[in-house]
């Protein structure tokens, strides 16, 4: 098996705050990041399908079908928007939208539109892997 990975950027703020946390604990767990003004960040994402080379193609994917479909489906979602008050995942404050939290979302994302994707089941999702800061990477194994 054979793993091709994408890179994509996107721009988004948040605010690292757990409503049913006091301000101080808030404060303690999250430090700078729990600024009530936010905070931004430039995130990396790295998306890996695995499968076999087709035979005809001799390509695991189709890199442009894998950009439309990260690109419409996760960076037009992300791009330039306030993760607390514009992503359905961490809107109403139930779920802090760390990076963790964020890598989850992206994953449960294009794990719901893969079938329709890529309907003849290849390739498969591998992983997401988020780059927060350059000293912070966030690995999610997709299968």
């Amino acid at each position: 098996m054979i793993r091709v990975t994408r890179r994509y950027a996107f721009a988004a703020s948040h605010r690292l705050h757990q409503p049913m946390l006091g301000d101080e604990e808030n404060r303690r767990i999250y430090g700078k990041c729990n600024n009530p003004f936010g905070h931004g960040h430039n995130y990396v994402l790295y998306v890996s399908v695995a499968g076999e080379p087709d035979e005809t193609t001799g390509m695991v994917v189709d890199p442009r079908k894998l950009d439309r479909v990260v690109e419409n489906i996760i960076v037009r979602a992300f791009d330039h928007r306030n993760l607390n008050q514009d992503a359905e995942e961490f809107a109403g404050g139930r779920t802090p939208p760390t990076t963790e939290c964020l890598a989850v979302a992206i994953r449960d994302r294009l794990l719901r539109i893969w079938p329709e994707a890529f309907p003849k089941g290849a390739p498969l999702l591998d992983r997401v892997n988020l780059e927060e800061t350059g000293n912070n990477q966030f690995e999610l194994q997709c299968r």
